[in-house]
């Protein structure tokens, strides 16, 4: 016989109506009882009658999630985690790739793109905040990622500025001065690169290292081929340097394999750092130093907040502002 709510509830430890709150995202819920509820929906292999909650409250069971791009290495552990996060909530998750096109971000933030989802998460780089204030969507809205947009909808921001201070900061500890900015970008706007950049430009300051503009490397594109190009432009122009700050993990790695191919000991003579902590950087050789910078817990917290306003009878989107946290990997790169 299948599990019911009750028997979650009775594995649990707790009420059927608290079991029915967490599946209705509701916001005051205790860690502890949360991964209760879990812990004893996995036990069981509970699956919530879908078609009939859907019929009962007039809403489909998917939310829809807009990225950039799937290519990329971030962006698609970022995807996972989300409809990893949605599946412990019995939602599906339809997926839409953006190629960063404003056009094509303008119309899933307007919802004149055809898909019929109950609410959105989405992750947006070619936006501007006149956009986002001007959105016509009349579903729960949650943004996520490196533009901070505050304002009419919920957001979840990367912790730019202190993860790449810290980034920077490690290696200074580790003695280098002449330490590479790979991935600057010509933007007025407060995009990654910008708001990365000014981390890095903090933890020079702070260690009294005056920057020097020849190390920074930009606009290069944000890739593995990117990353490689922008180093060996240096080494051909003779710019000497002892370590790299790649601004994602891809440029770190392209950076990392370019050295090696120039003869260029990692981390003996330069060491190399990136950001975002993506899978690939465990298998490097040597392993890569990164910046983790909240991807599982930006995507959990984004299907929690996004389920919380699905709940609410009233208020369709919220001004919730929330920064991810980060934190230092080290592995043998720097």
């Amino acid at each position: 016989m299948a599990a019911t709510m009750a028997d979650v509830a009775r594995i649990a430890g707790v009420s059927k109506k608290t079991v029915s709150n967490f599946f209705n995202g509701y916001p005051y819920m205790r860690d502890e009882t949360r991964q209760r509820i879990e812990a004893a929906i996995e036990e069981l292999n509970y699956k919530v009658n879908i078609s009939a909650r859907n019929l009962s409250s007039g809403r489909t069971g998917t939310i829809g999630l807009a990225v950039p791009e799937l290519a990329h290495p971030y962006f698609a552990e970022l995807s996972q985690a989300v409809v990893t996060a949605a599946q412990k909530r019995n939602l599906n998750v339809l997926v839409e790739v953006t190629d960063g096109d404003r056009e094509h971000e303008l119309a899933v933030l307007n919802g004149t793109g055809g898909r019929s989802v109950d609410g959105l998460i989405f992750e947006t780089i070619a936006l501007e905040p006149g956009d986002i204030d001007e959105a016509t969507t009349d579903i729960p809205l949650i943004l996520i990622g490196d533009r901070v947009h505050e304002g009419r909808f919920d957001f979840i921001a990367v912790p730019n500025e202190a993860g790449a201070h810290d980034a920077t900061a490690h290696l200074l500890r580790a003695g280098r001065r002449r330490i590479v900015a790979l991935g600057m970008e010509d933007s007025p706007e407060p995009t990654a690169a910008a708001r990365r950049h000014r981390g890095y430009l903090d933890a020079l300051r702070e260690a009294g290292v005056e920057p020097d503009p020849r190390l920074f490397v930009g606009p290069v594109p944000w890739t593995r081929t990117g990353g490689a190009e922008g180093v060996r432009a240096l080494i051909d122009e003779g710019v000497a340097f002892d370590a790299v700050f790649g601004y994602n993990d891809a440029l770190a790695l392209g950076a990392m394999s370019e050295l090696q191919k120039h003869g260029v000991a990692v981390p003996d003579d330069v060491s190399v750092i990136g950001f975002d902590n993506v899978e690939e950087g465990r298998f490097a050789s040597p392993a890569l130093t990164t910046i983790e910078s909240g991807r599982e817990w930006m995507a959990q917290k984004a299907v929690e907040l996004l389920a919380q306003r699905l709940s609410e009878r009233e208020a369709r989107s919220g001004t919730t502002l929330l920064m991810a946290d980060h934190r230092l990997v080290q592995r043998a790169s720097a």
